[in-house]
């Protein structure tokens, strides 16, 4: 029912549009592989390069959040759907000519990719409080995950079906989607900028950083865990002597978690953000346990499926918890700044687990992941135990503290514990109660 309720609110037409809108970030990054590795002759450069476009891309996606914020997703997001379109394309002419300038043109196309993730989460969070529907936010936050690991899915598959066509043919369909989906999609986007730009002579609304770090660090984690998976199955499939089984192995990885990641919607109100985001934490150590296991016990492609089950929920909790404690004109790049812990942690997690697949094969590179679910499950426990003892401290109006952002006697987006709002605002529960009613 609350997929139903979701699908009327912007129209049946901005979900297959949004899905294709996101293609190009799925498909960007082994794009550039495929082309520098076939322009350079080297893998170790090939990396390097697609390691410049995600660090640049992690650098460059706050700065476009903050723009966004200031001038308008539409602006934005069409302005970085034509750079971006440009970079790619300046990216296939750099594969003509030396080293320095395919590092170049691939960090220039990371720099531009537009934040379409987050763009859009922001969207529907004004949207949904717009229409008095606040209780779709997160089954809109549900389905954008879900949307997230399918295009995860796809975009590799995509890759790997035109890749035959010759080593340009996938950076030249990321660019012709940017022009076809990306570019029409962010020009549907509500401006954005405008209805929450401060009044003249009064400032922007600080950004929480002390609970913001706290999602970035979050997301790292999640990262790492994603770089370490695609080195172990990478990793495992040359060992198998199946190379080109990896692609089929990570998709089982994402197909799970896009199933869990729609099963979110239906979370109880009661199972509260800050209570998710613990429990997630520690079922996701549990789920990259079993990749470990899976290896012992020749059991892989089941471990993946078991695995991937466990990531879109603890995902979705660090969306919603972002959402919750950004101020209303803060709130792209505060979504854009989660977002840019992902592809750092990803880097750190290749780094790492190739590392250890050096030495140890794939069983080394497994390790990682549950390495980086245990920092992010002590991290998740940390914050509830800070949570508990301010929560402690008598205070009879929760008011947000100007410094850090966070609620007066609570940590970061942590709900009231007043019998109206247990998770939820009181206009959101008396809309929950008119639709059971």
């Amino acid at each position: 029912m609350a997929y139903r309720s979701l699908l009327h609110v912007p129209g049946a037409g901005f979900f297959p549009l949004g899905f294709l809108a996101r293609l190009p970030y799925a498909t960007s990054s082994l794009a550039t592989l495929i082309l520098v590795r076939a322009a350079s002759g080297s893998y170790a450069f090939a990396g390097l390069a697609a390691a410049a476009q995600g660090i640049a891309n992690a650098l460059g996606s706050p700065v476009a959040g903050a723009l966004a914020d200031r001038h308008g997703h539409r602006l934005v997001g069409a302005v970085g759907a034509l750079a971006n379109a440009g970079a790619l394309t300046g990216l296939v002419a750099a594969s003509h000519t030396g080293r320095p300038g395919m590092i170049a043109a691939a960090a220039l196309a990371g720099l531009t990719q537009p934040p379409v993730g987050s763009l859009v989460r922001v969207h529907w969070s004004r949207l949904l409080h717009a229409r008095e529907r606040p209780d779709l936010v997160p089954t809109a936050l549900s389905y954008e995950a879900t949307a997230d690991e399918i295009s995860f899915v796809a975009g590799p598959a995509i890759v790997g079906l035109l890749t035959p066509l010759g080593p340009t043919a996938p950076t030249l369909a990321a660019t012709a989607l940017l022009l076809l989906a990306t570019l029409p999609f962010t020009l549907s986007l509500a401006p954005g900028g405008v209805a929450h730009r401060p009044a003249p002579g009064t400032s922007r609304t600080p950004l929480p950083r002390l609970p913001l770090a706290v999602m970035f660090l979050a997301m790292a984690t999640m990262g790492t865990v994603f770089g370490a998976v695609q080195t172990g199955v990478t990793a495992y499939a040359d060992d198998s002597g199946h190379p080109a089984g990896a692609g089929l192995l990570y998709a089982l990885f994402g197909i799970g978690s896009a199933l869990a990641g729609a099963a979110c919607a239906w979370l109880p109100a009661r199972f509260t953000l800050l209570r998710r985001y613990v429990t997630f934490a520690a079922t996701l150590l549990l789920g990259t346990l079993t990749l470990v296991a899976g290896y012992g016990l020749h059991a892989v492609p089941a471990a993946m499926a078991v695995a991937g089950v466990t990531v879109a929920p603890y995902m979705v909790s660090l969306y919603a918890l972002t959402e919750r404690l950004a101020p209303a004109d803060r709130a792209t790049v505060a979504l854009t700044v989660l977002c840019a812990g992902g592809p750092l942690g990803t880097a750190t997690g290749q780094a790492l687990a190739g590392c250890l697949a050096d030495r140890h094969g794939a069983a080394g590179a497994f390790l990682v992941a549950p390495m980086a679910a245990g920092a992010a499950l002590l991290l998740a426990v940390t914050v509830v135990l800070v949570d508990s003892r301010r929560a402690s401290r008598p205070s009879p109006v929760i008011e947000r503290d100007a410094t850090t952002g966070w609620p007066s006697g609570q940590a970061v987006a942590v709900e009231s514990k007043t019998p109206e709002s247990e998770g939820m605002c009181r206009a959101t529960r008396r809309t929950r109660e008119g639709d059971e009613r």
